[in-house]
């Protein structure tokens, strides 16, 4: 690990790593937010391996990681548990010509993890089971347009949604045209949209809550605008599922959605999604109807045995261990270091940190307190050369207390740099390269 007063860290390693990738991976990672435009210039580790809450990169050096696999391996890397179920099954086989008995067992374990749904249909990604509850809602309704939260950053890879980003190269405007937005926590905006656009919305779709908690009453207030409008109320539980409780959102605050959407923390790494929800609106994807079938989801390894095996493995951890409590406790004890080692260097209002305490990010702010990439790279950097690996703040079970503590000696060291550089009003002088760039972007 870099030394307390490691002033620069060097990765030659890494960059001809990432020289390899973008020849023959375009952007050269598999998702958008791990690209090396989000790191300072020249300091994007290529990973090599990791184990709890540490990973070293091909260079051999050794950092405490936050956000783990986009905030999916909330266990940490090769926990004992998951791995010993994904070990039991991968002898018996990962994929046959008819279901095996592991969905049996899967979907029964998620149903009584979650209870509010009454069926789930298993998926890779999170993108196929967003798009498989649009489609749903759609063929129910009857209705052309999606109603996506204009607040919240993603919610598929697909045209009903990459259509509304900067990136929307490759997506028909009639395309386009089928989605509006609506404003998280105000109900009166909403409604004006569900009039304006009366009998044509399916589907209002949002993450319940991100780093900010609903307003008392709103996400009540949502259900009962979707039934009064006639539209399917779908949550997009992919970061709060598990983080907020182990039946997500929804089961911390008591709103029963139509549709729900799993991933991420599900499988602790492992690649496994989950749509669920009300058996009369998920039977119309399947076979004991008599009307139009619907094709909602039918992936050849989306009942890959051995990530169902983990994804059971992970619910049986959260329940039996207390992990949601646990993540609390950890980013609470992070979230207080890091607000008073930013405040006792004189700069707590412009590394600002946010969210709920298992989901924690930050911000970083000019002598403006406008929001900079300028001074997030120099944050990034600082972190860097100290061993800590932190696009988020986003905690881990596996982080220990000593990684904690360590992690705000590194953010104290980075704070007194960024205090220099708000003193001389520009942090030019510390980025020593190209500022890192936001992942929605039109231009590369």
């Amino acid at each position: 690990m870099p030394t307390e007063d490691s002033q620069e860290l060097h990765l030659p390693r890494s960059r001809k790593a990432n020289e390899r990738l973008h020849a023959m991976i375009p952007g050269g990672a598999h998702t958008y937010a791990k690209g090396d435009d989000q790191y300072p210039e020249n300091l994007a580790p290529v990973i090599s391996h990791g184990r709890g809450a540490h990973v070293w990169d091909v260079d051999g050096n050794r950092y405490i990681e936050y956000g783990s696999g986009l905030r999916s391996v909330s266990l940490g890397h090769a926990h004992p548990r998951v791995i010993e179920a994904v070990r039991r099954e991968l002898d018996r086989g990962s994929n046959f010509v008819r279901p095996s008995i592991v969905e049996v067992e899967a979907a029964e374990r998620f149903l009584a993890t979650v209870p509010t749904a009454e069926m789930v249909k298993f998926a890779k990604n999170g993108s196929d089971a967003t798009t498989a509850a649009v489609r749903l809602a759609r063929a129910v309704t009857g209705r052309p347009r999606v109603a996506i939260c204009g607040d919240h950053p993603f919610f598929s890879v697909d045209d009903w949604f990459i259509g509304t980003t900067p990136m929307s190269a490759g997506v028909p405007a009639a395309t386009n045209e089928l989605t509006v937005a609506f404003p998280y926590g105000d109900l009166a905006a909403t409604e004006e949209l569900l009039t304006r656009y009366q009998d044509e919305v399916a589907c209002l779709i949002l993450e319940p809550a991100t780093h900010t908690e609903p307003p008392p009453g709103y996400l009540t207030g949502l259900r009962e605008l979707a039934d009064r409008y006639g539209c399917v109320l779908i949550f997009d539980e992919m970061i709060t599922g598990f983080r907020w409780s182990e039946a997500g959102a929804q089961g911390l605050y008591g709103v029963v959605p139509d549709l729900s959407t799993f991933g991420k923390a599900l499988g602790n790494g492992f690649a496994v999604s989950a749509l669920a929800g009300r058996r009369e609106l998920m039977e119309w994807g399947g076979l004991r109807h008599s009307g139009e079938r619907v094709f909602l989801l039918s992936t050849t390894h989306g009942a890959e045995t051995h990530s169902l095996a983990a994804a059971m493995a992970v619910q049986t951890t959260y329940v039996e261990e207390g992990v949601t409590t646990q993540l609390h406790t950890l980013g609470e004890r992070l979230a207080a270091g890091v607000r008073d080692a930013a405040a006792g260097m004189g700069v707590g209002d412009h590394i600002v940190v946010r969210g709920r305490a298992s989901n924690l990010v930050f911000a970083t702010l000019d002598e403006n307190l406008q929001p900079s990439q300028q001074y997030r790279t120099l944050f990034l950097r600082r972190l860097l050369a100290g061993g800590v690996l932190a696009p988020s703040f986003v905690v881990s079970s596996a982080l220990e207390e000593a990684d904690i503590d360590r992690t705000v000696d590194v953010v104290a060291q980075a704070c007194a740099v960024y205090r220099k550089a708000l003193d001389a009003a520009d942090p030019t002088p510390w980025l020593a390269g190209r500022p890192v760039k936001p992942v929605f972007r039109r231009l590369s």
